[in-house]
């Protein structure tokens, strides 16, 4: 096996099912047999909680990482009967951004921590934080490629130029290989006009770079992270689980296609 793909899920608007996309998108390839570790970069710790691990009793996360006292391997804990491990976040990586601020090379801190453990795994997912800072850029400056979720709704592609020109600056000052991996379309609602006004205009802007499987709004997706589980172990027939294996499915479809 190669070295694992890392991708980081980044939309600095927040509720446009990032996490989500994290938690269940890891599910979905850790059932295709692939290794995979996600890595929850939000003080939220929303992507911990959601693959059925305890915050609050959390000795040390991915916090301990960035400020150097921990490896990505001491941190890691196994997500359950999903079938991936996690590097877990709670409220103390707020506190990361204002120790980083005057550290040397605190951009690249995640990357470096990633490569010690790089073979261990086919995919390494990130959870970014809603908001374009150090924090994210330490993902960005890690990852391969960037997967955006987003709502189609009227100002979402305002949104997304900021998020672009952010990628723009960190290939050209700190990951020159860094690419957008795709739009994914979350909380989609075929019977909104507007939705589908969005979902038209990203596919003739970007293309290809529009995954062609589209996240529905779904209940069972809503409710699965109150049980600690991705969808895919709440109610495997659900459109939301099926949308996200299908996800899986096409990403690893097109990294064949680009390996």
């Amino acid at each position: 096996m190669g070295k694992a793909r890392v991708i980081a899920i980044a939309n600095q608007k927040g509720g446009v099912g990032k996490t989500t996309t994290c938690v269940n998108l890891a599910a979905s390839l850790a059932a295709t047999k692939r290794r995979v570790l996600l890595i929850d970069l939000d003080p939220q710790g929303n992507a911990t909680t959601g693959s059925g691990v305890d915050k609050s009793s959390l000795r040390q996360t991915v916090y301990h990482v960035l400020i150097g006292e921990k490896t990505l391997a001491e941190v890691r804990v196994p997500s359950g009967q999903s079938g991936f491990d996690i590097i877990p976040a709670n409220r103390e990586l707020a506190g990361a951004e204002v120790e980083l601020v005057n550290e040397l090379a605190r951009e690249t801190r995640l990357k470096n921590a990633l490569a010690e453990i790089a073979l261990d795994y086919d995919y390494v997912l990130i959870d970014c934080p809603p908001a374009l800072n150090l924090v994210t850029v330490n993902a960005l400056t890690a990852a391969h490629a960037v997967m955006i979720p987003m709502q189609c709704e009227y100002y979402a592609l305002e949104g997304l130029s900021d998020l672009i020109n952010t990628i723009k600056k960190v290939r050209a000052y700190l990951n020159p290989v860094l690419e957008i991996e795709g739009l994914l379309r979350t909380m989609f609602d075929n019977r909104n006009m507007l939705a589908q006004q969005v979902s038209a205009q990203l596919e003739r802007h970007f293309g290809d770079k529009v995954y062609r499987t589209v996240i529905p709004r779904n209940i069972r997706l809503a409710e699965a992270p109150s049980y600690g589980l991705p969808v895919l172990y709440h109610d495997k027939g659900s459109k939301g689980a099926q949308a996200y294996l299908a996800l899986a499915g096409e990403m690893i479809n097109k990294g064949v296609m680009h390996g």
